[in-house]
């Protein structure tokens, strides 16, 4: 694995990726710009190339000291113009999460702001301020899971969405790892009696923010998309069963992310347990966390033992029920949603097979994910998957069943319960476009699609190349993706099929490549087979 600075220096970076950047930075410190009063004060951004850009927009009071392990409060109003023109502090998280573990091809991709407590902000894109406008807005939810990432990633930039398609780009920090996914209430202190799902209940603040707000930067309040990827993706899903949310969004896209199911409060407690002994702390100690360093609670989340896993909890209260599990949650039934993943998720996560793997190394890899199938079960699947893909190596059947077993089987079954409410239409995809990058060997890699929905290819080339082929793939998605979320509807003339609802029975797909095209059940009955084999529905 290359170093993120030594990768930057490649002719790639150097002669396209890096000067890129510094224009990206450059344009975060202006003279002047726009000033637009929001419901805290006036703030100033940085007009660009037709675009108005708002970084650093505190939607939530800082949640350092008296603030910590408590749901957001608003942010204290200013007076004088506020400048908008810098990206704010991340959550604090841990820097190993991220760096030196995903590709660098993505590793460069994050600007690296500082972190802090202080970090409930969002940033803003729009292409007017004229109120009459009516824009709809598309909130995207960054990914990383619920422990790392923020809205300022290069990838993320909401500038050509907006410049190109008419549409308001919002994106978001919130509270991740301990401070955000800590489950403190069923400790049963009185002062964190609501220490639960605390990064939601900020990303449900910054739609208020936005419900309250948005209308001044030229959009629709009424018009609200929320979309993510990996862990957006699975905020999206765990949103859309949140009581708090209901309301705050009309639609509702998940990227290579779903939340079937959240965490149990048993389960939920005896993490918050485990994390307190790794502080020499007792359950009836816990207000001793608002004493130590950000550093500290930190380094907890890493300690030794059992991991500790970070996420929404199922607490009765502010998530009353598993999002999609037994069914898709009632509350948003009709909300319409459209969901998806890439081809080969797994290749953006170290350690995984990249080269040439003979029938043997197959065969056994393939016994290992079954765990308990026989040989002729694993060369049933084996068979399934080569007849879906006659022309596929095995490298690529294994890492394409890899993906199948994880990120699609949540989101086929996300999709599946969501479809069976017939209240709203779902729409499906399957992104198999393959990038360019490392000689190929990372295929369709887990985020590969973010640049084409951003319209973001040329400044994200570490992960999509050069090609004359990626644009016009990007001008059909993030199109789509634009007129899901001013209709409900992702159809547009640069798709040469109509992209139909999916259903339980026809299954239509809109797959994602070079020839963009709606399939029926796309290698569904190997996916289904294998999901049969691993025990799940």
């Amino acid at each position: 694995m290359t170093d993120r600075r030594s990768f930057m220096g490649y002719s790639l970076a150097a002669g396209v990726l890096a000067p890129r950047i510094c224009t990206v930075m450059a344009a975060d410190a202006p003279v002047s710009g726009p000033v637009v009063t929001t419901s805290t004060g006036k703030i100033r951004g940085v007009a660009d190339s037709g675009v108005n850009a708002f970084k650093g927009i505190p939607y939530g009071a800082s949640t350092a000291g008296a603030g910590r392990f408590q749901p957001p409060a608003k942010p204290k109003p200013w007076t004088g113009v506020r400048d908008a023109t810098q990206l704010g502090h991340r959550s604090p998280q841990l820097l190993s999460a991220f760096h030196g573990v995903v590709p660098p091809e993505v590793e460069v991709m994050d600007r690296d702001e500082p972190m802090g407590e202080d970090c409930l902000v969002l940033n803003v894109w729009t292409p007017t301020l004229e109120r009459a406008s009516k824009l709809p807005v598309m909130v995207w939810l960054h990914g990383g899971g619920f422990t790392s990432g923020s809205g300022g990633f290069i990838c993320y930039d909401g500038t050509q969405l907006a410049k190109k398609h008419d549409v308001v780009v919002v994106t978001v920090n919130h509270r991740l790892t301990a401070f955000g996914y800590l489950y403190l209430a069923g400790l049963g202190a009185e002062r964190f009696a609501n220490t639960s799902n605390l990064g939601n209940l900020d990303i449900i603040a910054a739609l208020e923010w936005v419900r309250d707000n948005i209308a001044t930067f030229g959009a629709d309040p009424g018009n609200v998309t929320i979309f993510g990827q990996s862990g957006g993706g699975g905020k999206v899903s765990s949103l859309m069963a949140m009581p708090a949310a209901h309301g705050l969004f009309k639609r509702a896209i998940a990227q290579s992310g779903a939340a079937v199911k959240g965490i149990a409060r048993d389960a939920a407690s005896a993490n918050a347990e485990r994390f307190l002994g790794r502080l020499n702390l007792k359950p009836n100690q816990a207000d001793q966390l608002l004493t130590l360093s950000m550093d500290q609670l930190l380094k907890a989340t890493e300690g030794s033992g059992p991991p500790i896993g970070f996420g929404p909890v199922v607490d009765g209260k502010t998530l009353p029920t598993d999002p999609f599990d037994p069914i898709a949650t009632p509350i948003s039934g009709n909300i319409p949603m459209m969901i998806g993943t890439v081809e080969t998720e797994v290749t953006f996560f170290p350690n995984q097979q990249l080269e040439p793997m003979d029938d043997a190394t197959f065969h056994g890899r393939v016994k290992q994910l079954l765990r308990t199938a026989s040989d002729a079960d694993v060369e049933r699947v084996i068979a399934a998957y080569r007849k879906g893909r006659p022309d596929r190596a095995n490298t690529d059947l294994w890492l394409i069943m890899s993906s199948d077993a994880t990120f699609r089987a949540g989101i086929l079954l996300e999709g599946e319960r969501k479809a069976e409410q017939t209240q709203s239409p779902m729409y499906e995809y399957y992104f198999t476009w393959r990038s360019p990058v490392r000689q190929g060997k990372l295929r369709t890699f887990h985020t590969l699609e973010i640049p084409f929905v951003f319209d973001n290819v040329d400044n994200c080339q570490s992960m999509t190349g050069s090609g004359a082929d990626r644009q016009p793939l990007a001008d059909k998605m993030s199109a789509a993706w634009v007129a899901f979320a001013r209709t409900g509807n992702p159809n547009h003339p640069g798709l040469k099929d109509v992209w139909v609802p999916y259903d339980n029975v026809r299954r239509a797909t809109m797959v994602f490549n070079d020839k963009c095209e709606l399939l029926n059940d796309p290698y569904g009955s190997e996916q289904r087979l294998l999901r049969s084999l691993m025990g799940r529905a």
